[in-house]
């Protein structure tokens, strides 16, 4: 068995297919972990719901920040519309596949592996105990929710710094954020949102999360995605898969069972710029 972890997707489903081919995946035997943003931007988000539902338990997927966006349009709460997702919010298994995705956490772990898998980042002040305990809290929000209350309330930038105390909206607020949204955080640990470039173009106060030296989680294995600026990297314990398909970049996939070289396909389509993606 192979065990093989995905970057953002965001609807290429023709790369996704393409990738599975070139890694010879079978899915009696093989699993697959998507690092979260399956869908949006691309051309086929409905086709890449579809394929991955279908895979079962073949497959593990944690939610990143676009999936969270579907779900708050298809609730009727969102700051804005995207046409690439309409196919969806249209589709006559559309109540299936929206409770699917809701029904998807934040955070995977696998104790065998000593791997986590999340979409973007951890606050330098969880360590992967903490993440897991939130992890859970924003998923029985997400598993339970009906009126769409989390979701009118889920977007914005504040609270930016982790307190035990928070509690209610700002507390599930911070949490999804960091998620779903973290990239780089000041030298006090609070997550600085609005930075979505590339790493040469950081403001010096400003690190990535996976830089910061105190950070909880050292010494753990991370897989993410998100940050297609970033490109794939691989330090500090954190391997990040988010290679930017959408933007006219690459689909790519990492074994993690096992040491092996990263596999990527090109993307077929997209002609948008690779260091504007986020």
């Amino acid at each position: 068995m192979a065990v093989y972890a995905v970057g953002d997707i965001q609807g290429c489903a023709a790369e996704f297919e393409d990738l599975l081919k070139n890694l010879g995946f079978e899915p009696g035997r093989d699993r697959l972990w998507l690092v979260g943003d399956l869908v949006n931007r691309g051309p086929q988000s409905l086709r890449v719901l579809r394929l991955v539902k279908a895979m079962g338990e073949n497959v593990s997927v944690v939610l990143g920040n676009h999936d969270l966006h579907l779900l708050a349009m298809a609730h009727g709460h969102s700051t804005r519309r995207d046409t690439a997702l309409q196919p969806i919010l249209d589709a006559p298994d559309r109540i299936e596949l929206l409770e699917w995705l809701q029904s998807r956490p934040v955070l995977h772990h696998d104790p065998g592996l000593a791997v986590t898998m999340i979409h973007a980042g951890l606050p330098p002040q969880w360590d992967i105990d903490a993440a897991q305990g939130h992890a859970a809290e924003l998923e029985r929000a997400l598993q339970s929710e009906k009126s769409g209350k989390l979701f009118r309330n889920m977007y914005g930038n504040r609270p930016s710094l982790w307190r035990e105390d928070l509690d209610g909206y700002d507390r599930l607020r911070f949490i999804t954020n960091a998620f779903t949204r973290l990239r780089v955080c000041d030298a006090d640990g609070r997550m600085q949102l609005r930075f979505k470039g590339l790493p040469e173009k950081i403001p010096s106060e400003y690190v990535p999360w996976f830089r910061i030296p105190w950070r909880r989680s050292r010494g753990e294995r991370i897989v993410c995605g998100h940050w297609s600026a970033l490109g794939y990297n691989d330090e500090n314990g954190v391997l990040a898969l988010d290679t930017g398909c959408v933007w006219g970049g690459k689909l790519t996939a990492q074994r993690i069972d096992r040491a092996a070289k990263p596999v990527a396909v090109p993307c077929r389509t997209s002609g948008l710029p690779i260091d504007k993606g986020d």
